[in-house]
């Protein structure tokens, strides 16, 4: 024999080994239950007996079987075989065997013979006869195939070890050739689990380093009855949290049911992958959560007072200034926490506050309000003296609404009427002779003063939209101002009436108040920008809204999130390869993300949702309802984790997605806390886990 040819029979030797290896590991021999008996390309029925059934702890509905040709034994196996494989399989229900009808005569007729007899049971010895009871302890399970697992070669170096592969479907199949069909227990079901395909992982270490770091979720559960000896006890599963990054991932259920003990456990993971471990290069990752009920921001006592504020703690430099709490209000017990305030009358902020305003009354459909909201206070890009006039002007009225809106004024802050304010006009005020004439000239008055206070200015503005819309002399004035200007233009501009126009009625300046919860008449920075900052670090940011109104917290949380995706955007486009990783979480998210039924697909969260991946911003959002979530970001969604749902609406607007139609019955029924479907980005099948309590046992 050449050295060439014995090289070639060595390796084959070695693939053989290492096939034999690996199939050992997945086919338990001793955990045989029955034989595959029909097949197609969707689903297989297996004919089990209740010795085997009950040898293996039982076949729970939804619970996975494989279904092989493979002796695990044997030493001689070709992993480039067809039959070098195993078919992956989900228990659905009960399967049809042609002697059912007569099996259910016999048990009928036992069961009568021995009715009365509460001490015998109709499949005893003595009511059935031994032969007679093997044969009715065959049943039929119809299963769903899930995939198939089979071995292949590294295609870039073959000299490496072989490669486990999934493929989500079967590509072959022979009606008249059996499988023998295991139950995966104990390392055979973790490694089926968690199976993630070897390029996903290669994909991972290409994009973050290196790093890839898994968590452990939880443990496998098939069904609600979860008893012990059903012989998957403890079988863990893991994610990855690099799957969650420039991702949507949903969290869906009732009330009560582990929505929020599963968003921490995530977000601490992420927050752990800062951590040097096993050789993987530490990730920072931003992370913010919009925490409508203060359960992440505040100890409680679901969580036994162990808040997510304190992940901090578990990592050997305890570096507290990682996690950032914010709030509206301050809290007793987190003196750190960072006020989310805005100083409305600054130059500097004119503009966010009115946007932030804006957002408040995005939905009065009441035209003043609508008017007012039409309003740009941008500073123009225009020098002309009359552009800057009329911009001036504009920003005088705007502060005057404020005023009135009950925004405290800042200490030493000053304005100034200068040039601002026609003589002509201010003339045609003081001599008026209507019914209103003694508000007009005390308008007239505090307008010719260089630096009166914003209240009296209020004032003078509320007189002078009444002189405007109500006055002849103001028309007379108008025509001959017209009549003078190079431009032609009236004195008096659209923009400038539609934000005196508030001040004609008495709920007007009411409803812009309602930002005054959001201003600070002693800070000078943008919260929104400090946040993004916090998230280029990598921090850990909760915002508190549990103190905050409903409207209030989504147009803070909408001005956020315009923050993080345009700043992001920016790096993208000047080509910036290290933008920053940022995972938004969305807490009662309907109360955010815009609603199933609205289609526009123009909403910052829609386009964060569609875009997000790009600029590396990831998504996870959690609520009651499926329909709840406009479409467009549920069909962008990769990873899932379901709990509870309670009614058909629901489960069938999720059984549109992945394999979770398989999954609906036992969704409706089974209310345990923390019992989870689940579908992440490296998981290619949904796994039933009972989730961890989360727990920072420091």
């Amino acid at each position: 024999m050449s050295i060439e040819k014995g090289i070639i029979t060595r390796r084959k030797s070695d693939k053989k080994v290492e096939t034999q290896q690996l199939f050992q590991q997945l086919i338990q021999p001793e955990e045989y239950v029955g034989d595959l008996y029909s097949i197609n390309y969707e689903t297989a029925r297996v004919i089990i007996h209740d010795f085997h059934r009950a040898k293996v702890g039982g076949i729970p509905s939804l619970s996975f079987l494989i279904a092989t040709r493979i002796d695990p034994n044997n030493s001689d196996i070709d992993f480039k075989e067809e039959d070098a494989s195993f078919i992956l399989l989900r228990v659905m229900d009960s399967a049809i065997l042609p002697q059912d009808g007569e099996a259910e005569r016999i048990r009928v007729e036992t069961a009568q013979r021995i009715s009365g007899e509460t001490d015998k049971h109709w499949d005893e010895t003595g009511s059935m006869d031994s032969k007679t009871k093997h044969y009715l302890s065959f049943a039929g399970i119809q299963c769903r195939i899930i995939g198939t697992f089979f071995l292949e070669e590294n295609p870039q170096n073959n000299e490496s070890p072989l490669n486990l592969k999934f493929g989500s479907d079967i590509s072959n199949y022979y009606p008249n050739r059996g499988l023998k069909v295991y139950k995966p227990n104990g390392k055979a079901l973790e490694l089926i689990v968690n199976y993630s395909d070897p390029s996903n992982i290669q994909a991972n270490i290409e994009k973050y380093g290196g790093n890839t770091e898994r968590v452990r979720l939880g443990e496998v559960r098939y069904a609600s009855t979860n008893r012990k000896y059903q012989h998957i006890d403890d079988v863990p599963v893991y994610i990855y949290p690099a799957d969650l990054l420039s991702q949507k991932s949903a969290l869906f259920g009732m009330t009560r049911t582990g929505k929020s003990n599963t968003t921490k456990i995530i977000a601490k993971s992420v927050f752990e992958l800062r951590r040097q471990k096993n050789g993987n290069v530490p990730l920072r990752i931003g992370q913010i959560i919009f925490d409508p009920n203060g359960e992440y921001a505040n100890e409680n006592v679901q969580d036994n007072n162990s808040a997510l504020k304190n992940v901090w703690n578990l990592l050997p430099e305890k570096r507290k200034e990682d996690v950032v709490t914010y709030g509206i209000t301050q809290h007793p017990n987190d003196p750190d926490r960072i006020r989310m305030l805005l100083n409305f009358y600054l130059d500097e902020n004119v503009s966010i506050g009115k946007e932030i305003i804006n957002s408040l009354l995005s939905d009065d459909t009441t035209i003043y309000i609508k008017n007012f909201s039409q309003v740009n206070l941008e500073k123009p890009d225009e020098n002309g003296v009359g552009v800057t006039t009329r911009y001036k002007r504009r920003i005088l009225a705007y502060r005057s609404v404020l005023a009135k809106a009950g925004f405290p004024v800042p200490k030493k802050f000053t304005v100034s009427t200068k040039d601002l304010f026609n003589k002509d006009l201010l003339s045609a005020m003081d001599n008026s002779q209507s019914d209103n004439s003694v508000d007009y000239k005390s308008a007239a008055k505090v307008f010719g003063t260089d630096n009166p206070t914003l209240q009296q200015l209020a004032g003078a503005f509320e007189s002078l939209d009444k002189f405007i819309r109500e006055n002849k002399e103001y028309k007379t004035f108008e025509n001959n101002y017209v009549q003078k200007s190079k431009s032609g233009n009236t004195w008096a501009d659209e923009d400038l009436k539609k934000i005196i126009g508030v001040f004609q009625y008495p709920n007007g300046t009411r409803k812009i108040g309602k930002a005054v919860e959001q201003h600070s008449a002693d800070t000078s920075s943008d919260y929104a920008e400090d946040i993004y900052n916090h998230l280029i670090q990598g921090k850990l940011i909760i915002i508190d809204q549990s103190t905050g109104d409903t409207e209030l917290n989504k147009s803070s949380a909408d001005r956020i999130i315009n923050k993080i995706f345009n700043g992001n955007k920016a790096q993208f486009i000047k080509g910036n390869t290290k933008i920053p990783e940022i995972l938004v979480y969305i807490e009662e998210a309907h109360n955010i993300l815009p609603a199933g039924n609205d289609l526009d697909t123009k909403n910052i969260w829609v386009r964060t949702a569609k875009e997000g991946a790009k600029y590396r911003i990831g998504m996870v959002y959690a609520t009651q309802e499926v329909s709840s979530i406009q479409k467009n970001i549920l069909k962008n969604t990769a990873n899932w984790f379901i709990s509870h749902l309670n009614n058909a609406d629901e489960t069938k607007e999720l059984s549109k997605y992945y394999d979770f139609d398989d999954f609906v019955p036992s969704i409706r029924r089974a209310q345990d806390k923390g019992f989870l479907r689940v579908k992440t980005l490296s998981n290619l099948f949904v796994i039933p886990v009972q989730v961890d309590k989360f727990e920072i046992n420091i």
